[in-house]
């Protein structure tokens, strides 16, 4: 397990910037094969484009890691109202409520330990293993016919002026837009500190929910979970980069991604040759593959909704 000491300019180097995301054309019919998720790449254009967030980012790492080591967390409940903008051109891309219902369904269990896999979870981790004890509600669809076939990772979709739909009371509400990404992205999410302009979570239709075979391995609805989990402020566990670090104290150092379902035990090269935790909803697994988050995450989430918080707005 490891322990991070995080400093301002640590912090700017772990989010230097790279090259700009480019709008995909790709339709994305064929298969994915492997999971992939633009949320790192897009924050790094938004980085590069706009030189305050990182200032914006580490203030509130900063805040975060103050309240979790004080323990100053919010108590009581945590409910999210959720709006669910569908963009579609094809019947298939116009999901249904009942696709999405079920999506907000399978993130409350997957946030509150009632997913009927969470009581796999190796007793290695089972000590780590966390309730996130955070709901969801369904409160708005909206809906908008378009021309488009894919949006790529630029946030046209949260444009109205770029024929999406703008987000609805983003500093309290969690918005989702289901759409068609292309480029092999299942999905991508707005880090705490972005524009609220912007803010929210994109999930690809074909992956939004439980969205039957044709989906597979990617038909649980965890896409979805893994991005809020970016939302709420978390990295992918590998800290994107070899043996980087998710700024999370209870989470083994990974050496990078892992695919589809990897046996347990999956030793890790990294210092101290860890058991790998490849079922936590931050690596790339399949989605029959991931199924918990840990203590640590918990508290990293918790810790943007106390007062003074990135996303106060949503504590009750």
């Amino acid at each position: 397990m490891k322990k991070i000491l995080l400093t301002a300019t640590a912090f700017l180097m772990l989010f230097s910037c790279q090259n700009d995301q480019s709008e995909s054309t790709d339709s994305a019919t064929n298969a994915i094969a492997q999971r992939g998720c633009a949320s790192q790449e897009v924050l790094e254009a938004q980085l590069k484009a706009d030189p305050t967030l990182a200032l914006r980012m580490n203030q509130i790492e900063a805040f975060t890691e103050k309240a979790m080591l004080t323990g100053r967390l919010v108590n009581g409940k945590i409910e999210i109202p959720v709006v669910v903008n569908v963009l579609y051109k094809t019947a298939a891309e116009n999901i249904s409520n009942a696709q999405i219902q079920s999506q907000i369904d399978v993130l409350n269990q997957d946030f509150n330990a009632t997913n009927s896999d969470f009581s796999t979870t190796p007793a290695l981790f089972s000590g780590v293993a966390a309730n996130v004890g955070i709901t969801f509600v369904l409160e708005t669809v909206n809906r908008k016919s378009t021309t488009k076939t894919s949006w790529g990772t630029r946030d046209a979709m949260k444009k109205t002026k770029q024929g999406g739909l703008d987000p609805t009371s983003p500093t309290t509400k969690l918005n989702m837009w289901a759409c068609t990404i292309g480029g092999g992205i299942l999905g991508y999410a707005q880090f705490p500190g972005g524009s609220t302009a912007t803010d929210g979570v994109v999930i690809d239709s074909k992956y939004f929910g439980l969205s039957g075979s044709g989906a597979y391995p990617y038909n649980l609805g965890r896409t979805a979970t893994h991005e809020v989990g970016h939302w709420m402020n978390l990295r992918h566990i590998w800290g994107d980069a070899t043996c980087g670090s998710d700024l999370v104290t209870d989470t083994p150092t990974h050496n990078t991604a892992n695919y589809g379902v990897p046996a347990y035990p999956h030793y890790s090269t990294c210092t101290g040759t860890p058991v790998e935790m490849t079922m936590n909803y931050m690596d790339y697994t399949d989605d029959r593959g991931m199924y918990m988050f840990s203590e640590g995450q918990k508290t990293r989430m918790g810790a943007i909704f106390v007062s003074g918080g990135a996303r106060a707005g949503f504590g009750i």
